[in-house]
């Protein structure tokens, strides 16, 4: 299975906002400079993350993305679903694929694949974005981003 540039960018722009201190803006400028990715392209994403309700935009001067939910409620399959144009695993699954294999008819790779897709799929429903920022210091000094306060434990 291979993702599109279009989903990693996705995720990798969900990861960056969420590193951020709750409700702290980061921009699009921001994000495309920590990933070395044109500010362009970073713009149509975050634009499909925002009209898929992952991400709200604050416009003005000062503005920027934040989250729009929780990380905790950002399902990792939900944003590939969104992001990915299509799940063409073989030419047979294009929709007129089906019509340009002659072996459609007694072929068993088709279904074959589709399980692949769905257990694919399946794994990516199990992770949200919380998840995947476990390691929020780590990735935090990866990105230059401000490193966040250690946890305070009591008791």
């Amino acid at each position: 299975m291979h993702l599109s540039m279009y989903t990693d960018y996705a995720l990798r722009a969900l990861v960056f906002v969420a590193l951020r201190p709750e409700g702290e803006l980061s921009t699009i400028k921001e994000i495309s400079d920590a990933y070395r990715i044109s500010k362009n392209h970073m713009m149509k994403i975050v634009n499909q993350l925002a009209a898929q309700g992952f991400v709200e935009s604050v416009r003005g001067r000062t503005g920027g993305i934040r989250l729009s939910r929780r990380p905790e409620e950002i399902v990792v399959g939900d944003v590939v679903r969104t992001t990915e144009a299509e799940f063409k695993i073989a030419e047979c699954f294009a929709p007129d694929g089906a019509a340009a294999c002659c072996l459609t008819p007694a072929c068993l790779l088709r279904p074959a694949l589709a399980e692949a897709l769905s257990a694919f799929m399946s794994v990516l429903d199990d992770y949200t974005l919380a998840d995947v920022i476990k390691p929020r210091r780590s990735l935090a000094a990866l990105l230059n981003l401000p490193l966040p306060a250690p946890a305070v434990h009591t008791g």
